[in-house]
């Protein structure tokens, strides 16, 4: 026996006559490839759960219904485009094909293998001027605080130093990094 929400219920008895049936199809759809699932309503609309989250959202609007996978979990035989966009229940897959896209859905893919993760990228190395270096050297405690910095928080002053078109400008914005990074502070540090 389904385990059935009063408010999914009452969801479906309040939709448009068009979108009865094909609320009550995929709900049964759903409850007899998964009899663990518990529903619910998210954001307003039916939802699907089971043990991994979501499974499904089935919405209706005013003239057309759509069967919502959740992410990572779209069946492969099943157009997905096709079912944002059901006005009858006459468009929706037979019984057995509607079962077998749920089960395929709530199978976890890969079981056993962990997620591909993107190779983790190394920050790359700050090339700090030797003109900007030999103005560090100068000051030790902007030395020491610049050294301490993180990668990014050099590139920043790096970058600022490296981008002034004209000496003078360099020389300014060299005396002001001093003075700022030798108390600490990072090149950003009004906005933090």
């Amino acid at each position: 026996m389904p385990n059935n929400d009063p408010r999914v219920d009452a969801y479906i008895a309040k939709s448009a006559d068009f979108a009865k049936p094909i609320l009550k199809n995929i709900r049964a759809a759903v409850h007899q490839a998964v009899p663990g699932v518990t529903e619910t309503i998210k954001w307003g609309v039916p939802a699907y759960v089971d043990d991994r989250g979501i499974l499904c959202m089935t919405p209706a609007f005013k003239r057309h219904c759509a069967w919502v996978f959740w992410t990572g979990r779209k069946p492969a035989g099943v157009d997905a485009k096709a079912l944002r966009r059901i006005t009858s229940a006459d468009e929706l897959p037979g019984s057995r094909a509607l079962v077998a896209a749920v089960r395929e859905a709530a199978t976890p893919r890969g079981a056993g293998s962990k997620k591909k993760t993107a190779p983790r990228r190394t920050a790359r190395p700050v090339r700090v001027p030797a003109y900007f270096m030999s103005a560090l050297r100068k000051n030790r405690a902007a030395l020491a605080a610049f050294t301490a910095f993180p990668p990014s928080h050099k590139r920043e002053y790096v970058d600022w130093i490296d981008s002034a078109k004209t000496d003078e400008t360099r020389q300014r914005r060299i005396a002001t990094a001093l003075e700022w990074i030798a108390s600490g502070k990072s090149r950003n540090w009004k906005y933090q």
